[in-house]
């Protein structure tokens, strides 16, 4: 399971906690978090996403210490996270683009030998969520991703370890022309990867209820 192993975890999200950063001025596309395609994934979008997270991580782990230090452990679940949003579109243009598709028994083929080997279905779920901050209801959703991009990778006569692969995902981005709010950084096309954007000045959302200004 290695080659899923590292797809998963340069497709997806970390587990991990972020405070929400702006930059100072206006923003391209107010209540975007980042347009792919021309298509927004908003804010709500992606704070929704993160909260699904959490809300897994809690039923998972009830012991409120324990919780608090799965928190403390990361850093960064909302950049992550918009990184894997975002991502998961490339992927899925480049995919299409290649002629790519997957199917629904595909999808439960790869799950009932993920569960196999998780030792049951709450084991794969449990795994998914520890190793890639995917909630159980995000992961057929996951596993399809998955699919993509293996597929993707024989169409190209590669793997997805090996640069050809990443470089098709360079030029999906690239036609995709992704644009992230400042805030969450910025969009480094050919490496398909979020970085932190070179701002010099960036304040708390919620400053403006007196909150100290942050970096």
């Amino acid at each position: 399971m290695h080659r899923r192993r590292r797809t998963a975890l340069l497709l997806t999200a970390a587990i991990a906690a972020a405070p929400l950063l702006t930059a100072c001025g206006s923003d391209a596309h107010p209540g975007a978090a980042a347009v792919v395609g021309g298509e927004r994934i908003t804010v709500s979008q992606l704070e929704n996403r993160v909260d699904e997270v959490r809300a897994a991580q809690r039923a998972a782990v009830p012991d409120e210490a324990q919780y608090q230090q799965a928190i403390a452990r990361t850093g960064s679940l909302t950049r992550d996270t918009l990184q894997g949003m975002v991502l998961d579109r490339v992927l899925e243009h480049a995919a299409r683009d290649a002629g790519v598709t997957v199917t629904d028994r595909e999808i439960q083929q790869m799950r009932a030998g993920l569960e196999e080997q998780a030792g049951g279905a709450e084991g794969l779920e449990t795994a998914w969520l520890q190793q890639y901050g995917i909630p159980p209801q995000r992961l057929e959703e996951n596993l399809r991703l998955q699919l993509q991009a293996q597929k993707l990778a024989e169409r190209l006569g590669t793997d997805t370890s090996r640069p050809e692969f990443w470089q098709a995902l360079s030029r999906a981005g690239k036609e995709l022309d992704v644009d992230l709010n400042p805030r969450y950084g910025e969009w480094d096309v050919r490496k398909s990867s979020r970085v932190d954007a070179e701002t010099p000045w960036v304040r708390d959302v919620t400053a403006a209820a007196g909150a100290p200004l942050t970096l």
